[in-house]
């Protein structure tokens, strides 16, 4: 379990740090590159990938997809930390498990139990509960539209990593690598426009804490890993336990920490969501 402590530990902790961002102006662009150069070596020295088994056949297009959103994507995240909060972003960020779980159903032709379709509707009513605001909220209605592309674009790039998976032209390990080295330079190519297009400064404090923020970034994937080689014949234990925790943990620092403001129906989409994900891990169990 305690891998599974810690890598919720380093998920929370990223989220915390984008929340940070705000507050002492650390722009979040030059922070995400140096970010990917962080996870990059450490990938290296953790991993040691093995490119001399990638042959021609290797999925690139579907790689070079990955290694463009996922830049995009955690802008897009900072953006959510910073507009609407860790609470609701981090609840958005987990529930986008149901995407891939839909496409289980569609495209690979999966059978749903009672529990796994009951989670899944659960699921969607935690969503909108949660992101439910009071009629006199004044969060600006376009800053809901962050955590609905955190939950759309992790559910797609959930998927993506599921087909990668698939592969077996390359090793997981390296082809994790790639990505994040074609994450470095998609960011690069968007920081060079903005500091040539828009003048923005390039500062050292921005890639200081992105060094800070790809160590914690690397540490959720690393010890998430390591959990599921520890607990291998309980999936679902680690499944639920990380989702579960991360919802929990980021919600109390959220509420107790940075004083977010959550209305009675925003608890009760937390519980909601928190009972989905129950549900889902038991369906892995049990068919009802």
């Amino acid at each position: 379990m305690i891998y599974i402590l810690l890598s919720i530990s380093c998920s929370v902790t990223v989220a915390v740090l984008l929340k940070l961002a705000k507050r002492y102006q650390i722009n979040v662009l030059q922070a995400v590159m140096s970010n990917y150069l962080a996870a990059i070596v450490l990938s290296w020295f953790f991993f040691k990938p093995d490119f001399a088994s990638v042959t021609s056949t290797a999925p690139s297009g579907l790689v070079i997809f990955l290694g463009v959103l996922l830049p995009v994507l955690f802008l897009i995240l900072s953006a959510s930390v910073r507009n609407i909060g860790i609470v609701k972003t981090d609840i958005a960020q987990r529930l986008s498990l149901f995407i891939p779980i839909l496409a289980a159903l569609y495209l690979y032709g999966e059978h749903f139990n009672n529990l796994k379709t009951i989670g899944l509707l659960g699921g969607f009513a935690a969503i909108v509960l949660t992101l439910a605001r009071k009629s006199g909220d004044q969060v600006k209605t376009k800053n809901y539209l962050y955590p609905i592309a955190v939950f759309i674009g992790f559910g797609i790039i959930d998927v993506m990593f599921k087909q990668l998976a698939l592969h077996q032209d390359i090793p997981y390990t390296s082809s994790l690598l790639i990505v994040f080295c074609i994450s470095l330079v998609t960011a690069f190519i968007i920081l060079i426009y903005n500091i040539v297009v828009r003048k923005q400064k390039a500062q050292l404090i921005n890639f200081a804490c992105g060094i800070v923020l790809g160590c914690f970034n690397f540490g959720n994937i690393l010890f998430y890993m390591k959990a599921h080689r520890a607990l291998a014949n309980n999936p679902s234990t680690v499944f639920a336990a990380m989702n579960m925790g991360v919802i929990l943990a980021g919600s109390l620092i959220g509420i107790f920490i940075f004083k977010e403001k959550v209305s009675k129906v925003n608890y009760a989409g937390i519980v909601l969501a928190l009972v989905a994900i129950l549900l889902i891990t038991l369906s892995q169990r049990y068919a009802v």
